[in-house]
């Protein structure tokens, strides 16, 4: 091993590639944790209701969140086959074109965050679902009382009793997708023209790829550091939202 002192930091700077990884990342974030909250959260609000075969329905959510992330992704590439894939056959029968969906770079990392939120929705819907059952049900009948909507229900009383779930959901999401890996690795490699190469894949090609160990850690760290300004931020929000 050479020292090299603070010459992997330069590096770091300079190396457009890395950069170009971590906006993917963010890219894939802004749309996977939304989409995530959205429908995890709508999901549970209507699960928490009494429902028939209820537990079949909890149990069918969280089903990909125990499975093989390797499997899932295998399963959802061959889905999104541009010739083949089911997604694509289903459009072509209703007379739409095909969609390039992991081969265009437009819309390969939007693919990608579908198919993250469609495996990872099931563990926020069982975090919600349990907020949710700890709001006072007098505090919506006395709603009721005064004539609220379900709407004025559900924004004045169901989002600001849930917010310290929703803050773990939210930190929880981001570090999640700032750990993206997997999915890209699998599907598409970085690949169309790097625009699925998260920052956690560029940093494994660092290291296992080209062998660059030295460069590899620096780049975790930085990376490190980025996450855990990303969460403080998160966190001050939070925390000024609820006072």
């Amino acid at each position: 091993m050479e020292y090299v002192g603070l010459d992997n930091f330069a590096r770091l700077f300079a190396d457009r590639l890395f950069w170009r990884s971590l906006w993917n990342t963010f890219i894939f974030i802004l749309v996977h944790i939304p989409l995530q909250i959205i429908i995890a959260l709508s999901l549970a609000y209507f699960l928490n209701k009494k429902l028939l075969m209820l537990s079949f329905f909890r149990a069918s959510f969280f089903m990909p969140v125990v499975i093989s992330g390797v499997v899932i992704t295998i399963l959802w590439q061959q889905l999104y086959g541009l010739e083949s894939g089911v997604i694509n056959r289903g459009l072509i029968a209703l007379g739409l074109g095909r969609v390039e969906w992991l081969s265009n770079p437009k819309i390969a990392m939007i693919s990608i965050a579908i198919m993250a939120t469609w495996k990872n929705v099931g563990l926020y819907v069982i975090l919600f679902l349990v907020g949710l059952q700890t709001v006072p049900k007098s505090y919506y009948e006395a709603a009721e009382v005064e004539g609220a909507t379900a709407w004025q229900q559900f924004r004045y009383i169901t989002i600001p009793a849930i917010n310290p779930t929703m803050f773990m959901v939210v930190i929880l999401s981001t570090i999640g997708g700032f750990s993206l890996f997997i999915e890209p690795y699998i599907m598409t490699d970085g690949g169309p023209l790097n625009s699925t190469l998260s920052a956690m894949l560029y940093i494994y090609k660092q290291a296992f790829g080209y062998y660059h160990m030295g460069y590899s850690a620096t780049l975790s760290i930085f990376f490190a550091l980025i996450i855990m300004a990303v969460v403080v931020v998160q966190k001050i929000f939070v925390e000024s939202e609820e006072n």
